[in-house]
């Protein structure tokens, strides 16, 4: 182990000698007289809204006399490279509105402008290696929850919706909006229109205040400037740090009704395809949103499909927990904050568990097999919003009968959280599985959490949770406290957590069972003056596990120290002490097993990601050392070429070389991605996986026309193919038109 570590010090001095070495790219933004301040403190910054009589015509252009009549907003100031800095590169706001849409300009000056980076043309496009102008809209004026917008300089649109001060993310939402962009000698400016109608607000109030902030980022030299200063740590979305616009007057939502009906054609064969699914088939379905009120809104669908959607990537899993994968179905993402209860995470903080620990309510167990193969939907509703200081879901799904034996099941799910000391909560959960054959069988699942922003900094987040079954074997608690804090310097937090034997939410996931967990991190984010190097993160972080009388089952103990360079590129090292006590065996790969007992080992790993600035980039890992009573040698990384704006090519793999005493195996990933945007609305994508664990070789490849506004064209083909046996598992081609309706 002593070599090992010495070869990875050397390979740590190595890089941050060449880096240092580097010489400083020329100035790409006119110098100016610094000005520093200190995000944390300095005032919030906000403005008069600048209401107009006449529509902005949206081309791209700044011309029309009202956008001379709003305030300009302007003086961002930088999160990267130089906190609290003055941005280098100048940015102009202005904002518009009328009764209902609200307009936005931006002069983004750049004395070389057609250098500024697009890394696609295709909404929600990858924004963190792209030049961007963005926003972001708190509606309700209640200092956490959020509706973002990004643009690129080619006219591409990212657009998510945000819950808890940046705690949750839903990145599939989809929002009206119109967008131009156009390139000047010496800037690239922006003009957005978003109608009121796309967002949820209380109109009864007059005038009214929204938090507001404003994001700008050159890539090329990794600046990234706000208009209402944050810290490092956070992203555009903390709206308890967000600016504000006021005197809003005479807001209309319209009827805030919208009809989505779809018609879908396809073919469908394969050894694990449902028999309701095989062959031929043709259908129709849809939603509808309703605003019940101005902050309240019913989401019902019928005879719901997903056929559009992504299939779940490949992963290599060498552990004996599983694995939570993302959800990627429309219905259910939207307005998914509103359902969180779990292991929550801040963003940057190390805070020892997270929701693919535990979560109370996982969508994936509705109309999803476990292998993430469908099962019929036949409709269902969902109740979402806010209803005075009271934060409120509810949501029943029914299902069909499925796959074999699974039968038609009911799934309803209750959620009310109130906001207390301004930026906390506290809340309720419940749900209920129950099947809708006349067994009886349901599980039923409980809890009370609450989240607790004290200092600005400091976060406690804590729950108690139950589950019950008509079987009684389900019948268990679940139980957690964290406490974290991150500053300017120091991250560090703590947890303890404990789950016992039983417990098993039907609509939840759990990785791990009947245990006591202790959890402890303390780190620095050092930022030296020293050449080439923006921060240094050195860390320790301790993990154990115990039955619950206390008998220890399992730790980690990890040190690590990140290195971030400038003006970007990063190197991550750690070492790690594991034991685990196995009560069975388990099969890390078919045919290996781990027998019972207890064991330790140690191993270490190195990571780097370079800049994205460039037309190549990538990460590379590696991992070597001991792996229960055996060996693992770990090669691994993604390798990403960007040609031009609109296309990209992306390979990833990962080999796991394991030497236990039962055999050796490898254990191997490998990807290739593919993306070509032909424009904003006709994009196409393509990938490939081959995994040696679970001896599968999956392709999905699709094509998306956006025809009119949130209504779509789909072209998409799926195979999966066991490589052991050759069996196809599916293949399936699907042809699925949408149209929304307005009113």
């Amino acid at each position: 182990m002593k070599p090992l570590l010495s070869r990875l010090t050397c390979a740590a001095l190595f890089a941050a000698s060449a880096f240092s070495r580097v010489v400083h790219a020329q100035q790409d933004g006119p110098e100016r007289t610094p000005t520093v301040v200190n995000p944390e403190t300095v005032a919030r910054p906000s403005f008069k809204a600048t209401r107009i009589s006449t529509p902005i015509v949206v081309d791209g252009r700044l011309d029309e006399a009202a956008w001379q009549s709003a305030t300009v907003l302007t003086d961002f100031v930088q999160q990267l490279p130089k906190t609290g800095y003055p941005s280098r590169f100048r940015t102009e706001v202005r904002v518009l509105y009328d009764a209902t849409n609200l307009y936005v300009g931006s002069i983004n000056h750049d004395p070389e402008p057609s250098r500024a980076i697009t890394v696609g043309l295709e909404r929600d496009f990858v924004s963190s290696n792209s030049d961007i102008f963005g926003l972001v809209l708190d509606t309700f004026f209640d200092r956490r929850n959020s509706f973002l917008f990004l643009v690129n300089p080619m006219g591409a649109v990212r657009d998510e919706q945000t819950f808890n001060d940046s705690r949750t993310i839903v990145e599939a939402w989809d929002g009206i909006s119109r967008v131009k962009t156009a390139r000047q000698d010496s800037s690239w400016t922006v003009e957005l229109v978003i109608p009121l109608r796309t967002l949820r607000f209380d109109a009864s109030r007059d005038p009214q205040s929204w938090g507001i902030n404003f994001i700008r980022r050159v890539r090329r030299v990794n600046e990234t400037s706000y208009w209402a200063p944050l810290e490092r740590q956070y992203r555009l979305h903390r709206m308890s740090k967000a600016g504000t616009i006021e005197g809003l007057t005479g807001l209309k939502q319209g009827r805030n009704l919208q009809v989505k009906p779809y018609a879908l054609g396809g073919n469908s064969r394969g050894a694990q395809v449902p028999a309701s699914s095989l062959g031929n088939r043709g259908d129709i379905g849809g939603d509808i949103k309703y605003g019940v009120t101005p902050s309240l809104t019913l989401d019902l669908t019928y005879n719901t499909d997903f056929s559009q959607v992504e299939v779940d990537q490949q992963v290599v899993n060498l552990t004996r927990f599983g694995i939570l994968f993302p959800e990627r179905r429309e219905f259910f993402i939207e307005n998914s904050g509103v359902f969180t209860f779990g292991d929550v995470q801040e963003r940057n903080y190390r805070m020892g568990a997270d929701l693919r620990d535990f979560t109370l309510f996982n969508s994936r167990q509705i109309g999803l097999t476990p292998d993430g193969l469908p099962l019929p939907i036949a409709g269902g509703g969902r109740l979402t919003g806010r209803v005075g200081q009271w934060e409120v879901g509810a949501l029943n799904m029914q299902t069909q009968k499925g796959v074999g034996s699974a039968p038609g099941e009911s799934f309803g799910v209750a959620r009310v959280r109130r906001n207390v000391f301004g930026n906390s909560d506290i809340g309720i959960l419940a749900a209920n599985r129950q099947a809708t054959d006349g067994s009886g069988a349901y599980n039923r699942s409980y809890g009370v959490d609450a989240n607790i922003r004290l200092l600005g900094n400091l976060i406690v987040n804590t729950y108690l949770a139950g589950s019950r079954a008509d079987t009684g074997v389900a019948d268990g608690t679940a139980g957690r406290l964290s406490v974290a804090y991150r500053g300017r310097l120091w991250n560090t937090s703590a947890m303890v957590k404990r789950v016992s034997d039983d417990f098993n939410p039907g609509i939840g996931f759990v990785n791990r069972r009947g245990f006591q967990q202790a959890y402890g991190t303390a780190g620095i984010h050092a930022r030296p003056k020293l050449r080439g190097i923006q921060e240094l993160n050195p860390y320790v972080e301790v993990d154990l596990y115990h039955d619950l009388d206390g008998t220890p089952q399992s730790h980690q103990v990890r040190g690590g120290f990140d290195i971030a360079f400038q003006p970007d590129g990063e190197l991550k090292l750690e070492v790690n002490d594991w034991a685990d006590r196995l009560d069975r065996a388990f099969s890390p790969f078919p045919g290996r097993t781990i027998p019972v007992g207890s064991y330790r080992w140690r191993n270490a790993r190195a990571s780097y990601t370079s800049t994205q600035r460039f037309p190549v980039y990538g990460t590379l890992t590696a991992e070597t050392g001991e792996f229960y009573n055996g060996t693992n040698n770990v090669v691994g990384g993604s390798v990403t070429w960007r040609p031009r704006y609109d296309f990209n090519i992306e390979g990833t793999f990962q080999h796991n070389d394991v030497s236990l005493p039962t055999g050796a195996f490898s254990a191997d990933l490998a990807g290739l991605r593919m993306k070509y945007s032909w424009s904003t609305t006709l994009f196409g994508s393509a990938f490939v996986q081959y995994n040696t664990q679970t001896r599968s070789m999956v392709t999905n490849a699709r094509v998306a026309w956006r025809w009119a506004p949130l209504s779509d064209v789909f072209v998409v083909y799926t195979e999966r193919q066991n490589t052991l046996t050759n069996v196809r598992n599916e293949r399936s081609v699907a042809l699925k038109v949408t149209r929304m309706l307005a009113f």
